[in-house]
């Protein structure tokens, strides 16, 4: 064999071999997970839980870093352009990882551009209306709105949210039309002091004012019943079949990440998610934690694959844009 061609595959050889090295000795410092949006919220408390329970199994400190700003895309995008050695992760949602990929204009690709972890957690949407909204059912419901065409008004957290998106996407399945009104706070609120008339939200967010009585739950977007409230009927027994939304966290590495570092992220991650103590927190704050078939890196790419199928056509013809 020619001496260049020798040389070349020995130099290869010895890549590969220290790349083998480095996973085997992953992780010998501190890991940063970061979370694209501020202290306090839900994405941050979850990724700080996750990261005291994964610091456990990695056996190196992990920190949880904001940095915030453009619907989490600043954050995100810092993840992208990391070297994809394992010590710098980030906690992705669907605004994050799908919707900004059609509603804004980035300098990174929300699906080449990261390696998946593991599937975290996911939160159902409930269809929601102020208590004097006249049906009391969702079949009513819809049938309420096609009598009222454009008469109607529906509370979202802003252009491009979840709550925006599952109204937008409610009109297109349903046949109805009404009008949208942004607020910057919990919609919820502005639906029990009848300023709108339905809205969706998270259960989380949402279930207290159910079970107090003050708004009128007609369906979880989901195909099973929530465990915290198992008198809500599913969207698929309530007459509008597959009208399944749900949020979800989830863990990122950059693109190019090894994949046996791949492998001891998501090994911590499954032993974090299977910690009874993380499982009661995380029920407390309304998050589902998904089944074990679900929580591989295979499963979610898939699944953040799924998920930028179904919306990103709705979010285009709607001409939605991220604030």
């Amino acid at each position: 064999m020619h001496r260049s061609c020798l040389m070349l595959l020995t130099a290869l050889g010895l890549v590969a071999a220290n790349a083998d090295a480095s996973a085997q000795v992953y992780p010998s410092r501190p890991i940063t997970i970061i979370s694209p949006f501020p202290a306090g919220g839900s994405i941050d408390v979850v990724s700080r839980l996750l990261a005291e329970r994964m610091r456990a199994s990695l056996g190196q400190p992990i920190i949880v870093e904001n940095v915030t700003g453009a619907s989490g895309s600043i954050g995100t995008g810092r993840v992208a352009r990391a070297a994809g050695d394992g010590y710098t992760l980030g906690i992705g949602n669907l605004p994050t990882h799908v919707i900004n990929g059609a509603a804004l204009r980035l300098n990174y690709d929300v699906l080449q551009d990261f390696e998946p972890v593991a599937l975290l957690t996911t939160q159902s949407l409930l269809i929601l209306a102020k208590n004097t909204v006249p049906a009391q059912d969702l079949r009513g419901l819809i049938d309420w709105l096609k009598a009222n065409p454009g008469k109607a008004s529906q509370g979202t957290s802003g252009p491009g949210s979840i709550v925006h998106l599952a109204g937008v996407l409610f009109q297109k399945e349903t046949g109805t039309r009404f009008e949208f009104v942004p607020y910057r706070g919990n919609t919820v609120q502005e639906l029990v002091a009848g300023h709108v008339d339905l809205t969706f939200d998270l259960a989380a967010n949402s279930l207290p004012q159910v079970h107090a009585g003050t708004v009128r739950a007609y369906a979880v977007s989901a195909g099973s019943r929530l465990a915290a409230a198992p008198g809500i009927p599913t969207v698929d027994e309530a007459g509008l079949p597959a009208f399944h939304i749900s949020t979800w966290f989830a863990l990122f590495a950059p693109k190019a990440t090894p994949k046996a570092v791949i492998a001891k992220l998501n090994a911590a991650v499954v032993d974090a998610l299977a910690d009874p103590a993380v499982r009661t927190r995380l029920a407390d704050l309304g998050q589902e934690i998904p089944p074990l078939g679900q929580q591989t890196p295979d499963a979610l790419g898939a699944f953040h694959k799924a998920a930028i199928d179904k919306w990103w056509p709705i979010i285009k013809a709607a001409g939605v844009k991220a604030e």
